[in-house]
């Protein structure tokens, strides 16, 4: 009798632990729970941590993640306004505003990233069929920067010439377009519990069968810039030699001119100082000079065949008297 007491006293304590430890639960400073009866919400979300009790065995704990939370698309073919088709990779972040709410409408995570797929790959869609592939890669809406004569060649995303600066006028630049989409996305959640904090665009691209004839034709225009950039330094070098080979022309032909006038003014100092000479002294002057003429033309091996009335002879016969 003892006996039976004694295991229903241990039976009772057992139903009493499992009951109370089913009756409590702790909610984590990263969840927020809803409790639900049967499948239905019971009361409101607990959104504070700590220990929180509930109905033992009937009712459930559903806990959500209270953190950000990221959304990755797809990467899907799109078409813009002007009829380019591109791969749009995109991604968002969101976060569960009402757990309640979102309980209700979408049950769990899963469910909700299933959402977001129709809604955002939508919107994005849409967004880009309005606009067009100029305004989907540019990053803003800021001017095309040209020279001060607004020659300079420019080439858009598809290597297309552009020569003047108001033919790609764009009015929205990829950020607006994000904000275009995270805003449309925004209107269309409101009422499922979650919030879309943020939209980027990941990754924009041409579809493949595309990508080797753009890129052949941007080489094609980037050779042709580059050759015309080519053809401008020879003209430019051809036009600095010609400049360079006049200016040496000038500095030679001056340095002749003034060599020419220094050994003129030399020319005209030396007949200056010989007819100085000269007249000072005739006799003595025709003496150097005759010396100067025998010391030229005579050596130890010449012999001189002189005329009795040769000048020469004249101060040889004076030196023998």
């Amino acid at each position: 009798m003892k006996r039976a007491a004694l295991l229903g006293g241990l039976v009772v304590l057992l139903v009493s632990l499992v009951g109370l430890n089913s009756a409590l639960y702790v909610v984590q400073e990263t969840e927020q729970v809803v409790v639900t009866q049967f499948g239905k919400p019971v009361g409101e979300a607990v959104v504070t941590p700590g220990l929180k009790l509930k109905v033992p065995l009937l009712q459930e704990v559903n806990r959500f993640d209270r953190r950000f939370c990221e959304w990755d698309g797809e990467r899907n073919q799109l078409p813009t306004r002007d009829k380019r088709f591109i791969f749009v990779d995109t991604y968002a972040r969101w976060r569960i505003s009402d757990p309640l709410l979102f309980f209700q409408r979408l049950r769990d995570e899963r469910g909700a990233q299933s959402r977001l797929d129709d809604i955002l790959d939508g919107e994005t869609r849409n967004v880009i069929a309005r606009h067009d592939l100029i305004e989907v890669v540019r990053t803003s809406t800021r001017d095309f920067a040209v020279d001060d004569e607004e020659q300079q060649v420019r080439v858009d995303v598809d290597g297309e010439e552009a020569h003047a600066a108001d033919d790609f006028k764009v009015a929205n630049g990829r950020e607006e377009l994000a904000a275009e989409v995270l805003l449309a996305a925004q209107g269309r959640t409101a009422d499922l519990g979650i919030e879309i904090l943020d939209f980027k665009f990941k990754r924009i691209n041409y579809v493949e069968a595309v990508q080797a004839e753009v890129y052949t034709r941007m080489i094609s225009e980037r050779k042709r810039i580059a050759e015309q950039f080519r053809s401008e330094g020879i003209g430019e070098a051809a036009r600095i030699n010609g400049e360079k080979e006049l200016e040496l022309a000038r500095i030679t032909s001056e340095a002749f001119r003034k060599t020419e006038e220094v050994r003129g003014d030399a020319d005209a100092e030396a007949a200056r100082i010989y007819a100085q000479a000269y007249n000072a002294d005739p006799e003595f002057y025709a003496f150097v000079k005759s010396m100067e003429t025998y010391q030229h033309a005579v050596d130890g091996n010449t012999t001189l065949v002189l005329g009795t009335r040769g000048e020469l002879l004249h101060y040889l016969e004076d030196a023998g008297d």
